[in-house]
């Protein structure tokens, strides 16, 4: 399938310049024209014997390529007593194989001109390699090194285990990243993954060691639940040829096991309003949410435009009171993150200290009503041709196409999923906004906050009712 990046054009109205000294001037704002035609890129699906599914996008022009093996399984399924197991299994992939140590494998790389890197999220794992495609072959021969054959060696391992216990402790002095850790481990239950972080905790990663990344990693290298993915200008490379030859005889062990489930189970106490103190801080880091929706819904293109209408636009009903009427920020954001099970819907933002309660009253307000107003023709008109508009710039290079067909993948969507997004977006009525928003519970929503707790709880629970203060001792002045 052929792939259009041109975006919509301008059609200007009538001009009607008056003078204005010695200029000119244009009293009337050029107009957007119609969005011209997009498909994003089709591709082909190839399932070799062994039970790994190739899939090939050709991207006419983009000489740049991009491999990816994708593995199913994530942090989402790892024991809650080793959590952060499966970010330090995928970090340490590109650190010693069979064949390559670690500066080994960076040489071996950018002798192709090569960028490997590996990672995982909740639900999968993956490694990834973007290369020229005359180095493919090459290229496909190192990924294999690293994850078919990965050594985990010790010295590594323990050097990335100290970054990311490092990285846990400058956490809890960033005052957003604290606010995103509360969050979640507010609207989420004990045990949920989700309440947790991704990488795992002060408690869990200093234990994980060699041999539980050694005895983790089998478990998700099975190519029956694998996929490969590949795309750029593949003209006449023979690319399901390539990957048979280097991961063609990998074999899965014993009976192909069942999708683990991912617990998404919301907080036993409801609604709850927390503060983690940080005291003398001139701001607030604010997060306003609850459990939210999965990504398999049958209204999912009403709730992106609505939750663009919200807190999604520069001009959504958030920022227009939050923002430009009461100035209580420089930005704020909201939305829902869609996963397999419901992830986390959130509004995002900072404000000055001595604003924090009534910028969370005005915050609940929008939430409470957006149910009840159902949006502008001109709200509803700038969210769907901004979400439609934008929609191609996504997918300009083959690292973002191939970052696209694995979110399918890994979602269980549809192959042609993303090719009926702009169609669906410019379809959603007013009348489907208003019952997307039902999906926003204001009275269900949990309001976290990291600030001042002397300066802003009185305020916070005159109105809210009762506070939970937490303070971090590992922070300078926090208490015992």
């Amino acid at each position: 399938m052929s792939q259009e990046h041109t975006m919509s054009g301008a059609t200007h109205a009538p001009e009607r310049p008056h003078s204005a000294g010695s200029l000119d001037v244009l009293d009337v704002r050029p107009l957007p024209g119609q969005p011209r035609t997009y498909h994003f890129p089709g591709f082909t699906r190839t399932v070799l014997p062994n039970g790994l599914t190739v899939l090939v996008s050709q991207l006419a022009g983009r000489p740049l390529l991009t491999a990816e093996l994708l593995l199913e399984g994530g942090a989402g399924r790892e024991d809650p007593a080793r959590a952060g197991v499966t970010v330090l299994t995928a970090e340490s992939l590109t650190e010693g194989t069979v064949h390559h140590d670690a500066i080994g494998l960076i040489e071996a790389a950018e002798r192709l001109g090569a960028g490997i890197q590996a990672g995982a999220g909740w639900e999968t794992t993956a490694g990834t390699i973007d290369v020229p495609r005359r180095n493919l072959a090459a290229a496909l021969d190192l990924l294999a090194d690293v994850m078919l054959e990965p050594t985990f060696p010790e010295e590594e391992v323990v050097r990335l285990r100290a970054e990311r216990i490092n990285s846990l402790l400058q956490a809890r002095a960033d005052p957003r990243r604290r606010a995103e850790r509360a969050f979640a481990a507010t609207i989420y239950a004990a045990s949920s993954p989700f309440a947790r972080p991704i990488a795992g905790t002060e408690e869990t990663v200093p234990a994980l060691d060699r041999d539980a990344l050694a005895a983790l990693y089998p478990e998700l290298l099975d190519p029956r639940r694998a996929t490969f993915l590949v795309a750029g200008d593949v003209a006449g490379i023979p690319v399901v040829d390539l990957v048979g030859e280097r991961f063609g005889r990998w074999t899965g062990r014993g009976e192909l096991p069942g999708p683990v489930p991912l617990d998404a189970t919301p907080h036993p106490a409801g609604r709850r309003v927390v503060i983690v103190d940080r005291p003398g801080s001139p701001q607030t880091e604010v997060r306003i949410g609850h459990v939210g929706l999965p990504r398999h819904i049958p209204d999912y293109h009403a709730v992106v435009v609505m939750s663009a209408i919200l807190g999604g636009l520069f001009d959504s009903r958030l920022q227009r009171l939050l923002r430009e009427e009461r100035g209580y920020t420089y930005g704020v954001h909201a939305g829902f993150d869609l996963r397999r099970v419901p992830g986390p819907f959130a509004v995002r933002m900072a404000v000055q200290t001595e604003v924090t309660a009534p910028a969370v009253r005005d915050a609940l307000d929008v939430l409470a009503r957006m149910p009840a107003e159902p949006p502008t023709p001109q709200e509803l008109a700038a969210a769907r041709d901004f979400l439609i508009g934008v929609f191609p710039l996504r997918f300009e290079s083959a690292s973002q196409v191939v970052g696209a067909i694995a979110g399918l993948v890994s979602l269980g969507l549809p192959d042609d999923e993303l090719d009926r997004y702009r169609p669906a977006i410019a379809a959603v009525t007013a009348e489907e906004v208003v019952a997307a928003a039902a999906h926003v519970r204001a009275a269900d929503a949990s309001v976290v906050l990291v600030g001042d707790a002397a300066r802003i709880e009185p305020g916070l629970r005159e109105m809210l009712g009762p506070v939970e203060v937490e303070r971090d001792q590992l922070l300078p002045g926090a208490e015992a």
